[in-house]
């Protein structure tokens, strides 16, 4: 029984996923959420929170591995070196715990989810919803988003 653990980066908001994978194939919500920090924190006070919270996660849950959304594309440069600065204390936190971690991109994620590249973010979650047999749609976006990289890994290394 494989638990992993999905991260979508953001350094207002990190979404994270935990789901296990059954011995029958079945995959499993354990828990999802977001961690937050506050928009008058400064930068670095921000990325400590980030580090901090995932560590506690890392403590409670142990999973046995970890994806993180890759960067590809950012509109906003600011806004990208910010990701940027949070993946990198998500990829520290992760390596630190001896994590072995993996990357996909929001196109690998939308073609394994959802079964094409082009799925909307509706699409997306409603496959996350049924796929983990929730009934409903997980909140906030960034944990669905989460549980949909925790998924992609999933179900990527099975066939590996």
């Amino acid at each position: 029984m494989t638990l992993a653990l999905g991260i979508d980066p953001g350094t207002a908001t990190t979404g994270y996923g935990l789901v296990r994978l059954l011995p029958n194939g079945e995959l499993v919500a354990v828990s999802f959420g977001i961690i937050s920090t506050p928009k008058d924190e400064t930068p670095s006070a921000r990325l400590a929170t980030i580090f901090d919270e995932l560590n506690k996660l890392l403590k409670k849950y142990k999973p046995a591995t970890a994806a993180v959304e890759k960067l590809f594309f950012a509109r906003n440069v600011t806004t990208g070196i910010a990701v940027g600065q949070a993946r990198g204390v998500i990829l520290l936190a992760l390596q630190k715990a001896n994590i072995a971690t993996f990357e996909y991109t929001p196109l690998e994620v939308k073609q394994a989810v959802a079964g094409y590249g082009g799925a909307d973010k509706k699409q997306v979650q409603e496959m996350v919803r049924a796929l983990l047999q929730l009934d409903q749609i997980p909140k906030p976006d960034d944990a669905a988003d989460a549980l949909a990289i925790a998924i992609t890994h999933l179900n990527t290394k099975r066939y590996d």
